[in-house]
C-alpha cells in the first residue's frame, strides 16, 4: 500500500513537472507572439525611415548631439512634424535595444508585415518573373539584417519567415540591414511547407540550399520564378521543407570548415541569380 502511494506521488510529481513545462512553453510561445520592436536605432536606420514615409511617433536624441546626421534627422523630423525629444546619454541607454544607437532611437508602430500576395504585386508592378527569399528558421537577428540588406541591393521582391521559432523584424534587425527593412517586403506565415505549395501553383520553382547534394549553385538555372530557401544556421532546411523544394544546390567547400554564415550564403547564392537573370 506504502509503495502504491509512493509511486502515486511520483507519477503526480512527473505529470506537474509536464504541466510546467508545458506552460512555460506556452508562455514563450506567446511571448514571442506579442514581441514586436517599436523602436530604430542608429543615425542610417532612422535616416532612411524618415525619407521612407512611414509612420513614426517621435524620436529621441542624445543632449548636445546636433552635428552631422543628427542634424539632417531633426531638420527631416521637423519638416515631417515628427516630435523629437532630447535625453540624455544614460537615458538612452536604459531605452536602447541594441549597442550601437548612435545618439538617436526612433519610436514607431509595430512592423507591418505584407502578405505573399503583396511580394507577387510587387514582381508584377515591376514587370519581373518573381524573384524571393524563404527564410526557414534563421534565429541571430544580424544575420537576418544583413540578409534583407542583401536581399534588398539584389532587386528581390520579398522574404518568406515563418511565425515561431526563428527571429522577427526587431530593432537589432533594422540596425543591421541599414534601413533597408523600410524597402523591403516581409511576409510571415504559419508554415513554410504549405506556403511553398502556395508558391508553386503561382508559377514558381522553389530552389532549396544543403550540403548534402551534388548540384552547385553556379551549374543550376536560376533564371525565371524562383524562390531561394535558406535554412537554419545551425540545422539548414528542415527535412520536409527540403522534400518540397523542387531542387536543391550547395556552394563548395575547399577549405576544413564546412559551412558558411548563412548572410553569407545567401548574398553568394542571391547573386548568382541576379547574374543569370541579367
Amino acid at each position: 500500500m506504502k509503495n502504491r502511494k509512493k509511486v502515486n506521488k511520483q507519477i503526480k510529481g512527473n505529470q506537474d513537472k509536464r504541466n510546467n513545462i508545458k506552460k512555460e512553453i506556452k508562455q514563450r510561445e506567446k511571448i514571442e507572439e506579442k514581441i514586436f520592436d517599436d523602436q530604430v536605432e542608429g543615425r542610417n536606420s532612422v535616416l532612411e525611415l524618415l525619407e521612407s514615409g512611414k509612420d513614426i511617433n517621435k524620436i529621441f536624441v542624445a543632449k548636445g548631439e546636433k552635428h552631422g546626421s543628427i542634424n539632417k534627422i531633426i531638420a527631416i523630423a521637423k519638416e515631417k512634424k515628427v516630435i523629437v525629444v532630447e535625453k540624455d546619454r544614460r537615458q538612452l541607454e536604459e531605452i536602447a535595444q541594441t549597442e550601437n544607437h548612435q545618439g538617436v532611437i526612433a519610436v514607431v508602430p509595430p512592423y507591418e508585415y505584407c502578405e505573399i500576395e503583396d511580394i507577387l504585386k510587387e514582381a508584377k508592378e515591376r514587370e519581373e518573373e518573381p524573384f524571393i527569399l524563404i527564410l526557414d528558421g534563421i534565429e541571430d537577428p544580424h544575420n537576418l539584417g544583413s540578409i534583407i540588406r542583401t536581399a534588398e541591393t539584389a532587386g528581390v521582391h520579398g522574404i518568406i519567415i515563418p511565425k515561431r521559432r526563428a527571429v522577427a523584424v526587431n530593432a537589432t534587425v533594422s540596425k543591421v540591414s541599414s534601413g533597408a527593412v523600410e524597402h523591403m517586403k516581409i511576409a510571415r506565415v504559419n508554415n513554410i511547407s504549405d506556403t511553398i505549395e502556395e508558391l508553386k501553383k503561382c508559377g514558381l520553382w522553389i530552389c532549396g540550399t544543403d550540403i548534402n547534394t551534388d548540384k552547385y549553385y553556379y551549374n543550376q538555372d536560376l533564371t525565371g520564378a524562383l524562390a531561394i530557401v535558406i535554412g537554419n544556421e545551425g540545422n539548414g532546411i528542415s527535412e520536409r521543407v527540403k522534400k518540397n523544394c523542387d531542387f536543391l544546390v550547395k556552394i563548395p567547400m575547399k577549405g576544413k570548415i564546412t559551412s558558411l554564415n548563412a548572410a553569407v550564403s545567401t548574398g553568394i547564392i542571391i547573386y548568382e541569380a541576379v547574374k543569370q537573370r541579367r
